[in-house]
């Protein structure tokens, strides 16, 4: 069965959810994200050293993982970081209804894929990439993106940290949505680095 393991970044985040995020990273044969946090982390194309170059090509994957990025809107650059690796083009995951200008532009740049009619048919787009051998798909955010995965059930494991820290703001949840009933999980793995918790949950189907 696909992995989709979601990970909920923290503001003020430590050495140790670092070397997490980076693990996953390594592991991963796509990397999902939503427009919105591309745009705002400022993603480029996806990175390995010569070392996780290595024990990737071992396992049967690509040197680096494929992006994926999700967009109802396609409001994204084409000459944005992230398209300027012509060898490992990103998806763009968007729907019919999508702008037919703004797809055509970035079909310069990335592989466009549409799966929906008014809206992106997130369960038809993760059969498409577990088709495409992709076995496990590390979900980035944003909380939207999360919350629709969660309410289709495409998450088999969530990655969380703890951290040892008190702050005040406005920030809400790491998924946002409507969910019928609660997906049930169990603790598979906790560990500790640096005063992080560092919690790896499995799906309990």
């Amino acid at each position: 069965m696909a992995g989709s393991p979601s990970r909920a970044a923290a503001a003020g985040s430590g050495k140790a959810d670092k070397e997490l995020f980076g693990a996953l990273r390594q592991i991963a044969d796509v990397v999902l994200a939503g427009a919105g946090t591309m745009r705002a982390e400022d993603y480029g194309p996806p990175k390995a050293t010569d070392e996780v170059r290595a024990l990737r090509q071992a396992r049967g994957q690509r040197e680096v993982p494929r992006l994926a990025v999700v967009t109802r809107r396609l409001d994204l650059d084409p000459e944005a970081k992230l398209f300027t690796d012509p060898s490992n083009r990103p998806y763009v995951i968007t729907h019919e209804a999508a702008p037919v200008d703004r797809r055509a532009a970035l079909s310069e740049v990335a592989e466009v894929l549409t799966f929906g009619d008014d809206d992106v048919d997130l369960v038809a787009a993760m059969a498409f990439l577990r088709a495409e051998g992709a076995a496990v798909i590390t979900c980035e955010g944003g909380p939207t993106l999360n919350g629709t995965l969660i309410a289709h059930d495409l998450i088999d494991e969530w990655a969380l940290t703890i951290s040892p820290l008190l702050i005040a703001g406005d920030a809400g949840r790491s998924s946002r949505g409507m969910v019928a009933d609660p997906r049930k999980f169990e603790l598979a793995r906790l560990l500790e680095g640096d005063g992080e918790l560092l919690g790896r949950w499995i799906r309990r189907r």
